[in-house]
C-alpha cells in the first residue's frame, strides 16, 4: 500500500504542520506521496528536502521585514505575501532551500491550486525546485483578495484551498491508499460562510467571476471533506493530527510568540503518537 501524507493550508496556522514535520522528520517517519495546499505546500516542501526546523526558522527571522508579509507588502505590489522576495530570494539567498536533496528524495510532492477561469482543482506535481515550479507553489498559496492571480503555464490560478482544502480523496484515488492527515484546526471546527469575505471577493474580483462562485460554496465543500475524512479514520486507512485546542494565530500573523507556540503544538500532537504514526504508515 503506497502512503501519503496530506497537508491542509491556513496560513500561520501552519506553524503547527511544520511542527508535525519537524518531528516526522526527527522520527524518520517516511511516505510515498505527499499533497499540500497553500501553506501546507509551502511548509510540506522542507519534509521531502529534509530541512527540519527551516520553515519557523525563516518565518521568525523575516516577521519584521516589509518585503515579506503584510499589508505593507500588500499596499505596494498587490500581494500580501511579497511575490518576488518571498519565493525567489528568500529560498535562494536568504534561507537556502536544498533543492538536490528535494530532487534526491522519491517521495512524490503535489500542490494544489485553483484555475480562476474554470473554478476547478489543478493538481501538479512539483519534482524539482526551480524559479519556474516556485510559481505553481505561489499559485497554490495565493489567497483570494490579497493576491494578485498567478499565471503559469496557461493557467490562471489561486489557492488551491479554495477548491480542495483537504484532498484526502483526491490522494485516495491517485494511489495513496493509507493516509495521515495534518489539519490546522481543532476536530470539533465547523465552517460557516462568511457574507462580508464573498462581497469583497466578489469586489476585487470581477474579472473571474468563479472566484466568488466557489467562495459561496466553500464552507460546504470543507465541511462535507470534514466528514470524509472522519468516516475515512474510521475505516482504518486515515490517521488524523490536529490542534486540541484553536491555535489563535492569523493567516498572516507574524507573531513569533503565536508561531513558536503553533509549530510546539504541532511536535507535541505528533511525537505523543509518533509510535502510532510509525505503525501507521508501515502498514
Amino acid at each position: 500500500m503506497k502512503t501519503g501524507l496530506v497537508l491542509e493550508g491556513g496560513g500561520l496556522r501552519g506553524m503547527f504542520t511544520a511542527g508535525v514535520t519537524d518531528a516526522m522528520m526527527e522520527a524518520n517517519v517516511t511516505f510515498d506521496g505527499l499533497i499540500g495546499v497553500s501553506a501546507g505546500a509551502l511548509f510540506g516542501c522542507n519534509l521531502k528536502s529534509g530541512q527540519r526546523g527551516r520553515a519557523l526558522r525563516y518565518n521568525v527571522a523575516l516577521r519584521n521585514d516589509p518585503r515579506y508579509m503584510g499589508w505593507r507588502s500588500f499596499v505596494k505590489t498587490g500581494n500580501i505575501v511579497g511575490a518576488e522576495f518571498s519565493y525567489h530570494v528568500v529560498p535562494f539567498e536568504i534561507d537556502p532551500f536544498d533543492g538536490e536533496a528535494f530532487k534526491r528524495n522519491p517521495m512524490d510532492f503535489w500542490l494544489v491550486a485553483t484555475d480562476i477561469n474554470t473554478g476547478e482543482p489543478v493538481y501538479h506535481r512539483m519534482d524539482e525546485f526551480t524559479h519556474h515550479e516556485l510559481e505553481w507553489m505561489r499559485a497554490s498559496a495565493s489567497m483570494p483578495a490579497v493576491s494578485k492571480p498567478v499565471e503559469v503555464d496557461g493557467r490562471v490560478l489561486l489557492d488551491g484551498g479554495m477548491v480542495d482544502a483537504i484532498p484526502l480523496k483526491t490522494f485516495q484515488q491517485m494511489g495513496y491508499e493509507r493516509n495521515v492527515v495534518v489539519l490546522t484546526q481543532p476536530r470539533d471546527y465547523y465552517k460557516t460562510r462568511s457574507r462580508v469575505l464573498i462581497w469583497l471577493i466578489r469586489r476585487m474580483t470581477k474579472k473571474y467571476p468563479k472566484v466568488a462562485e466557489v467562495m459561496s460554496r466553500r464552507h460546504e465543500m470543507y465541511n462535507e471533506q470534514l466528514q470524509y475524512i472522519t468516516e475515512e479514520e474510521r475505516k482504518g486507512n486515515t490517521l488524523l493530527i490536529y490542534p486540541q485546542q484553536p491555535l489563535r494565530i492569523g493567516r498572516t500573523e507574524l507573531s513569533e510568540r503565536k508561531m513558536r507556540r503553533a509549530h510546539g503544538l504541532g511536535y507535541k500532537a505528533a511525537m505523543e503518537i509518533m509510535d502510532k504514526i510509525k505503525e501507521f504508515t508501515k502498514g
